[in-house]
């Protein structure tokens, strides 16, 4: 079964870079550019996967991790706060607060390609 990515990113080049990336990798997609549609499409696409931007409008990234990781019926959904807010302080509150992984843009399309495969379980 085709693993599901969710990115979550108001950067509307970022968003097709991704997209483009994970699409050639054989992932579905889907995409939301602000934190209540991502939390609307996380209801209706079921990702396995979110890559997730901090900072955007109407909800940040944290608080879009921060209610997903409050459901129980997310439990196993993965978090991947992807994000240019990299100092030390934002990398532990992302984890602190349920992330799974924490990845400070500007990053390497491969490095990122390989960690998500590795969180899916797919080698």
């Amino acid at each position: 079964m085709t693993k599901k990515i969710l990115i979550v990113d108001d950067e509307p080049n970022i968003v097709i870079s991704l997209e483009f990336l994970m699409k050639k990798e054989g992932f579905s997609v889907a995409v939301a550019s602000d934190g209540d549609e991502a939390l609307t499409k996380v209801a209706s696409f079921a990702p396995d996967l979110i890559l997730l931007d901090v900072m955007m409008p109407k909800k940040s990234g944290f608080e879009v991790c921060e209610a997903l990781r409050a459901d129980p019926a997310n439990a196993g959904l993965l978090i991947v706060m992807l994000t240019a807010k990299g100092r030390d302080t934002e990398v532990a509150k992302g984890l602190a607060i349920g992330a799974d992984a924490y990845i400070t843009k500007p990053f390497s399309t491969k490095d990122l390609v390989a960690r998500v495969k590795t969180m899916l379980g797919i080698v």
